[in-house]
């Protein structure tokens, strides 16, 4: 008898009727979940609830625990990456399609802090599913063409300097932006200043696209 034969006759009619939406329910689901309480701490159990899901169906689409904790890193990878590839840089001359990327990226982290957690808690167990997954890497590559090219047309146009690697230009913008909200609270404490407030944010956005682009000029 197969898993799916065990699954109970309410779990198998909704799979029949929407197996899509129940399969994204549960992703977006493991995704709170693990952000919350890591790969560790994560339970089958909560994500089902949270889904409104038969626990069985969460095995049936995703297999066990480690393969729906790679799922929802992945998911939340496309998300992003989906995100990037919206915003159409080729369309902005190249000094306002650089800072249309460093805005994005904060904006976006300061709207889905679960993404830091995340990668938190990836980062504590050596990325080991990141490093077997080809849809994650597979996804970062649209990004490197766009940071690549946005470099090359402002060189071509007199504006960037040559030499710059797009990955480490790309390694600089996330490490400014991710490090900001990662370490946002012990920060606040030793300065004595609130940087999760609107204004905090908005002047510390500005200051690193006023970095970041004076330090690609020629």
């Amino acid at each position: 008898m197969s898993l799916s034969d065990n699954i109970l006759p309410k779990a198998q009619g909704r799979h029949r009727r929407d197996p899509e939406a129940t399969r994204a329910s549960i992703l977006a689901s493991a995704q709170i979940e693990f952000a919350e309480h890591g790969l560790k701490g994560g339970r089958i159990d909560r994500i089902a609830d949270r889904a409104k899901a038969n626990k069985q169906l969460v095995y049936y689409y995703f297999g066990g625990k480690e393969d729906l904790y790679r799922a929802a890193l992945e998911a939340t990878y496309a998300e992003i990456r989906a995100r990037e590839t919206e915003l159409d840089l080729s369309a902005l001359s190249p000094v306002d399609a650089m800072k249309r990327l460093i805005e994005f990226s904060l904006d976006y982290l300061n709207s889905h802090r679960e993404f830091i957690r995340l990668l938190a808690d990836e980062n504590a167990q050596g990325a080991r599913h990141l490093h077997d997954s080809e849809l994650a890497q597979r996804t970062n590559s649209p990004l490197l063409r766009l940071v690549s090219e946005t470099l090359e047309r402002g060189v071509e146009d007199g504006v960037f300097r040559k030499g710059i690697d797009p990955l480490n230009l790309y390694i600089s913008i996330a490490g400014m932006t991710y490090f900001y909200f990662a370490n946002g609270a012990t920060l606040s404490a030793i300065f004595g200043r609130d940087l999760d407030r609107t204004d905090s944010i908005v002047a510390y956005r500005d200051h690193i696209v006023s970095m970041t682009i004076n330090g690609l000029r020629v």
